[in-house]
């Protein structure tokens, strides 16, 4: 029941990543490349972070909530960022379109995050006696997070590579990229600050990553059409 238990718990978390690429023109244009480049370069990304994090920010003794901590955190996430554009501009791609780049990039970046962050968890408590619901949730998370990740791609991909996208939309690319970028730094509010319960911010965090999915569509959609 343990070993089912975390089969079920893994296939949640990683199943959404391999769907995704199977069920879209990613796997017929062979993007695996880009995808395997932009998870090496989240790793090296996510190193620096941990540097960052650890020489700046001073272990709290207790679980509540520091605005300057939770600024520090922030502005050291926009590493993320940083990494993205490198992913996304200087990195060499197969002869695919921007469309596929943002995604498969933006895949990468999400499955690595996820094998990061919640294989070692679900290796070692999804295998324990009593069954618990908060690996179900993790992988929810997960997925909240890949979509996410590719929403931060896509919105990437419209400031550095789209060169004649409407000036009105502009402002709300850069403010759209920025929400997506402080997510962690948000839902660590509510965590800690307001004192939400997990499976409460996790219903944020899918709720808010197809609002920013659907948003970061229609921008791109919009960038998409010719100018008049």
């Amino acid at each position: 029941m343990t070993l089912f238990h975390f089969f079920n718990c893994a296939i949640l978390t990683f199943g959404p990543h391999a769907v995704y690429y199977s069920a879209t023109p990613l796997s017929e244009y062979d993007t695996l490349g880009t995808s395997i480049k932009a998870a090496l370069v989240y790793l090296g990304t996510a190193l620096v972070k941990l540097v960052c994090l650890a020489t700046f920010l001073k272990v709290s003794e207790n679980d509540s909530f520091d605005p300057y901590q939770e600024l520090l955190k922030a502005l050291i996430g926009f590493i993320d960022v940083a990494g993205l554009y490198f992913a996304l501009t200087q990195l060499t791609h197969r002869n695919i379109s921007q469309n596929h780049k943002f995604q498969a990039v933006g895949l990468g970046w999400a499955f690595a995050d996820s094998v990061l962050h919640k294989l070692a968890p679900l290796w070692v408590g999804a295998r324990g006696l009593e069954f618990t619901w908060d690996f179900i949730l993790q992988g929810l998370e997960a997925n909240a997070n890949m979509v996410l990740s590719i929403s931060l791609a896509a919105l990437g991909s419209l400031m550095w590579l789209r060169k004649n996208k409407p000036k009105t939309l502009i402002p709300i690319i850069y403010a759209c990229a920025g929400i997506v970028a402080t997510m962690p730094s948000i839902t660590s509010y509510l965590r800690r600050g307001l004192g939400w319960h997990f499976p409460k911010v996790v219903g944020f965090e899918l709720f808010t990553s197809l609002v920013m999915a659907f948003i970061s569509w229609q921008l791109f959609s919009a960038c998409q059409r010719p100018s008049s």
